[in-house]
């Protein structure tokens, strides 16, 4: 592989990275959204239903993603250094 394609595949992997990430933290949102409404009485159960469905759908997605970002990495050979990840990045 050439240093040109390297490089591409460095930035490939890094925009796929922070892609999953933001991917991520939006699921969490739409989980904890979720079971928020489970704990509520009033939320009926269609609506629960559907925010299901939602966040299963988004698991399918994220999975998919996950695939394609590992497949970047294995032909990449490493994971690649972001900005943001010094070392002092809390991950909440």
């Amino acid at each position: 592989m050439s240093v040109t394609d390297k490089a591409t595949l460095e930035a490939l992997a890094i925009t796929k990275i922070r892609e999953h990430r933001r991917q991520m933290a939006a699921d969490q949102h739409v989980y904890d959204e979720w079971v928020r409404a489970s704990d509520d009485k009033s939320i009926s159960s269609m609506v629960l239903q559907t925010m299901q469905n939602e966040y299963l759908a988004r698991q399918e997605k994220s999975d998919e993603l996950q695939e394609e970002l590992s497949d970047i990495i294995d032909a990449l050979g490493f994971v690649p250094d972001l900005p943001e990840d010094d070392g002092d990045t809390k991950l909440d």
